[in-house]
Parts: structure tokens; C-alpha cells; sequence
């Protein structure tokens, strides 16, 4: 995002002009953490893609080519999809559970000598 911007000659002031003569509000601030990398405003794509004259495709890294809608094939095996670590593990799978992970403790409880205290106190 950062690198098209700066391609266009644009400072994040007027990104943030463009986008608001489009009816999208955002900051200066906001825009700096998406382009770093943090909070990712996913409504915001499309009107962004407008404002940076490029395609969606584009911003999220999937084409070299910023006007291109199609993702880039470039001969590499595509990402397999994220499994649960649990489920590969051949435990239950859920956010957390139902089997909690073995050494997990829930913020805010203590350990005692490498394990969790239990749900009961002991």
C-alpha cells in the first residue's frame, strides 16, 4: 500500500482526502498502521484501491500488476489451508477445545511448577 502510494507521489494526507471526497473516513494515523501491517480496515479495500488507482487484487499482494484483478501464478504449490494445531494433533478441535491444549493456563492464572492451577483451586 505504502510502496503505491508513494509510486503515485501521494502523501497519506491526500489518500485520506481521496478517500473521504468518496465518502470513507479514516485517519492519518489508520492509514500508517495499515500500511505497516495492523488493522487491515477491510471495508476500506475497495475505496482505497479507488483512491491508489489500483486493484484490490493488487493490495493484498496477490498481483505484481496493480491494474490486474487476476492473482499472480508463479509455479509455487498454493498454501495448503490453515488446520487447528489440535486437530492435526489428532485432539479435539474447537477454539480451545472442548480438551484444553496440555500446558495451556488462561491469562490471569498462575502455574504451579509448569502446570495450571485447576478449574477447583488444586
Amino acid at each position: 500500500m505504502r510502496e503505491r502510494r508513494r509510486t503515485l507521489g501521494l502523501t497519506q494526507r491526500e489518500v485520506v482526502g481521496r478517500l473521504a471526497s468518496q465518502g470513507s473516513r479514516t485517519t492519518n494515523r489508520a492509514l500508517s498502521s495499515m500500511e505497516n501491517g495492523r488493522g487491515l480496515d477491510l471495508g476500506l479495500l475497495p475505496d482505497l484501491a479507488e483512491s491508489l488507482e489500483c486493484t484490490v487484487t493488487y493490495l493484498l499482494g496477490l498481483a505484481e500488476d496493480p491494474h490486474c484483478w487476476q492473482p499472480d501464478h508463479d509455479g509455487r504449490p498454493p498454501v495448503r489451508a490453515v488446520q487447528p494445531v489440535l486437530e492435526e494433533a489428532g485432539r479435539a478441535a474447537g477454539v480451545l477445545g472442548p480438551e484444553i491444549p496440555t500446558g495451556f493456563a488462561a491469562p490471569g492464572r498462575i502455574r504451579r511448577r509448569g502446570r495450571p492451577i485447576a478449574a477447583d483451586g488444586g
